[in-house]
């Protein structure tokens, strides 16, 4: 048991204005105002799970959140996790990532669909840069030998 410091009382606690419902489906502003690693359940894996503080155009204020597989024993699942990460790298302008921090206060822009079910609520569907926002170049997810020079191959956005 952990005894608190003083007594709260209900009648003077602020009360909260919290809405928990989905937002609607759609692209959103946002930031990323937290990402860290963490190993999944079955301990065979790590994801990097990332908040997301909404800037606009409305529903300012509002926090989604989702998890980027970066090792996975589903290759599908790594896959796809890396595809996300990579399209967030390219949406906030970072070439190389080797620290979550660096994640932490790029603005792009998410597109939210609502799930649902048992687990309802937003899940990001897609990313892309801001307007004005210069994307990086694509990096490749394999290692590259020191000696190799990887080719550049031209970004999604630049298909002819």
């Amino acid at each position: 048991m952990a005894f608190l410091d003083e007594e709260f009382s209900v009648d003077t606690l602020p009360k909260g204005t919290s809405n928990f419902e989905p937002l609607p489906e759609g692209w959103y502003n946002a930031t990323i105002t937290g990402a860290e690693v963490k190993e999944t359940k079955a301990g065979d894996g790590k994801y990097i799970a990332c908040k997301y503080t909404v800037t606009g155009p409305s529903h300012q204020g509002r926090v989604v959140f989702g998890n980027l597989n970066i090792k996975n024993a589903s290759t599908k699942a790594e896959e796809i996790g890396r595809q996300q990460l990579g399209e967030i790298m390219r949406a906030i302008g970072l070439g190389k990532v080797s620290d979550t921090d660096q994640l932490i206060g790029g603005n792009l822009g998410i597109k939210l669909t609502v799930r649902t079910g048992e687990y309802a609520g937003n899940e990001i569907k897609g990313f892309r840069a801001l307007n004005g926002a210069a994307p990086a170049a694509a990096v490749p997810f394999k290692s590259v030998a020191p000696s190799a020079t990887p080719a550049k191959a031209a970004p999604p956005w630049a298909k002819k």
